[in-house]
């Protein structure tokens, strides 16, 4: 007899793991595909999905999001939660990519880790049933955690899963499925909540600010975001590195049109500044350089360039009013 195939989001947090667990555990073949955002707060790409796939022995599919998806971020159908997530929105970009791929595998059902009422903004009854329909799959997404509380979908009624052996989980707390966690002898989930860097509101702040000053923004423009200190001055973008590290980042990543500066003889942030380089623009970069330099007092040399530093500007250091005023928070 032809074993059911279904296809799983798994993000390697808890509730989706758990979520794959209780499938398997049907006798179902479980596939696995995993979106990788530039947003995702977990500290290793994919959140542990890879890990989950190797012990559960699965098939998975890493898909890095592309600048498609910068589009939804931009202009949400369904608007934002706190601050730039627009929860709604990326969710059903997921399901419609995984529902092409569920196709291709030849999947009877996809499959997530949601939770009822866990989440405020996705997942109470009315956001998952919107979903479900704009995404071209109304009543055909398996939520194994919550299902007892959720209407029977079409798998259970055509009896590919066993809902008697589906869980009734709902709400905040995750006391359940910690508890399912230990009788399934699974003790390392990194990411147990997840999170996205688009409900920070600094973080938030400086995408705001991006779009607001960029027509086509890039994935590279993204991952800037995550480096340095952000200041707008006028028109123009100064990202001032913290440490080493950053610096180095800068470096790597400035476009071929940024310009570079360093107080020389000290310890000095790497600046770069985007956008036109006007005499102004150059001498607020050269003095915020100098502000977060070790060189804090009186004027400060600068050293400055596109491809070296091979000019130099002498500035006046900053007071902390001035540079407030041009920080991104």
């Amino acid at each position: 007899m032809k074993r059911t195939k279904a296809l799983a989001l798994l993000s390697g947090g808890l509730d989706s793991t758990l979520a794959v667990k209780l499938l398997l555990e049907q006798g179902i073949t479980v596939e696995a595909i995993n979106f990788v955002s530039p947003f995702c707060l977990c500290k290793k790409g994919g959140c542990g999905a890879s890990e989950v796939a190797e012990k559960f022995g699965i098939s998975l599919r890493v898909v890095n999001v592309g600048e498609d998806y910068l589009k939804v971020i931009r202009k949400p159908r369904h608007g934002y939660g706190k601050n730039m997530n627009p929860c709604i929105d990326c969710r059903i970009f997921m399901l419609k990519k995984a529902k092409r791929y569920a196709k291709d595998m030849g999947a009877s059902f996809i499959f997530t880790g949601e939770v009822l009422d866990e989440r405020p903004m996705s997942q109470h009854f009315k956001a998952m049933t919107m979903i479900e329909e704009e995404a071209g799959l109304k009543g055909k997404i398996l939520r194994p955690l919550s299902a007892k509380v959720l209407p029977e979908t079409e798998m259970e009624r055509k009896k590919l899963v066993n809902r008697e052996k589906l869980m009734d989980i709902h709400g905040r707390s995750r006391k359940k499925q910690i508890k399912l966690a230990k009788e399934f002898s699974i003790t390392d989930y990194p990411c147990p909540a997840g999170g996205c860097l688009l409900t920070y509101r600094e973080f938030a702040n400086k995408v705001r600010d991006l779009f607001s000053h960029k027509k086509r923004v890039s994935m590279k423009d993204i991952m800037l975001l995550k480096v340095g200190r952000h200041l707008r001055f006028e028109e123009n973008k100064i990202i001032v590195g913290r440490n080493e590290t950053e610096n180095k980042a800068l470096l790597q990543m400035k476009a071929e049109s940024d310009y570079c500066f360093e107080v020389p003889n000290c310890g000095s942030p790497t600046t770069i500044l985007q956008g036109l380089k006007t005499e102004k623009a150059i001498a607020k970069a050269a003095a915020l350089t100098a502000y977060y330099s070790d060189k804090k007092d009186g004027k400060v040399l600068v050293k400055y360039g596109k491809d070296s530093l091979n000019k130099s500007i002498t500035v006046p250091t900053p007071s902390i009013d001035e540079v407030k005023k041009l920080r991104i928070t």
